[in-house]
């Protein structure tokens, strides 16, 4: 199975590298400067599973994009979406497959749109993983997961193909025959993490100890269950158990990526993991008031970013 990797950054370059160090067929689709890094350094992975630096990899750049792939790893920034679609459309033949790991729901519209719902999987992965000063990869902590299937259920024998693919490596895969659930899930705790850390500036330890701080998180996973109540997928309870226990933690240093984005004065993806939610429970007519006030801050700080 050819795999087609867009982009070579943290969880791009971590899973490809994982898939070319057990003898995969991976292509990295990237642009100029970042083939010139890795021709100059190799990949480079720092991870609590053993470090790697597998010298040039396969990359291809967007104008030399061929059909023939099998399937098409998509790991960007929401921001990034139409861009990456534009870079790899030329790689997608009759049999491709494109399995996104983006967070929410909103992408999968522009996919399917621009390549037919047939072709696009449900997916998401779990890693902690940056790129450091160096341009290397480095995994912060020793989770990491691919989980993904037919958006309709079941599990079909393309499922069964890619996850043979990359089964074998140091990192779980997951064929899901219920992945619409999965990713409704992962979103109600990514967005309730992200936003509430993003909005309060602070790991959730301290927000804890804050004044009324566990009732603004906990109403968060409130209004976002309801509104994926709405569409379908109602939180589980064992999932729902997991998710307030880690929100419930006293002392955690935990934070979303988003907080850490807005430390770094990065781009974030505000419209993708929040904006879209309240757009789904206006709809709804579900309330979501403490959606709108994080909505307003990250709206803000992207304003004063310019």
């Amino acid at each position: 199975m050819r795999i087609l990797i867009v982009g070579a950054g943290a969880i791009g370059g971590y899973f490809g590298g994982r898939l070319l160090q057990i003898g995969r067929d991976v292509t990295f689709l990237v642009r100029p400067g970042r083939a010139a890094e890795l021709a100059r350094d190799g990949l480079v992975i720092k991870s609590p599973h053993g470090d790697l630096t597998i010298p040039n990899p396969p990359v291809v750049q967007a104008a030399d994009l061929a059909p023939g792939y099998d399937l098409v790893l998509l790991s960007c920034k929401a921001f990034d979406l139409d861009d990456a679609i534009a870079s790899f459309a030329a790689g997608v033949g009759p049999q491709t497959a494109v399995l996104p790991l983006l967070n929410g729901m909103k992408h999968l519209d522009v996919l399917d749109t621009a390549f037919g719902r047939a072709r696009v999987l449900g997916g998401q992965c779990v890693i902690a993983a940056t790129l450091d000063a160096q341009r290397h990869v480095v995994q912060l902590v020793p989770m990491n997961a691919i989980t993904f299937g037919e958006r309709d259920g079941g599990v079909s024998e393309r499922v069964g193909a890619i996850a043979r693919t990359l089964g074998g490596s140091s990192f779980e895969v997951n064929p899901s025959a219920e992945i619409m659930q999965e990713m409704w899930e992962k979103w109600v705790f990514l967005a309730s993490l992200a936003g509430s850390t993003s909005l309060m500036r602070a790991a959730v330890g301290a927000i804890l100890a804050a004044p009324g701080g566990a009732d603004f998180m906990l109403g968060v996973v409130d209004e976002i269950s309801a509104i994926a109540a709405v569409a379908g997928h109602p939180p589980r309870e064992a999932f729902l158990a997991r998710a307030r226990g880690a929100l419930l933690a006293e002392g955690s240093s935990l934070t979303a990526s988003m907080f850490r984005d807005i430390q770094a004065g990065a781009r974030i993806e505000a419209d993708h993991v929040i904006g879209d939610l309240i757009a789904r429970g206006d709809a709804a007519k579900r309330p979501v008031a403490r959606l709108r006030v994080i909505y307003t801050h990250l709206k803000a700080y992207e304003g004063q970013r310019g």
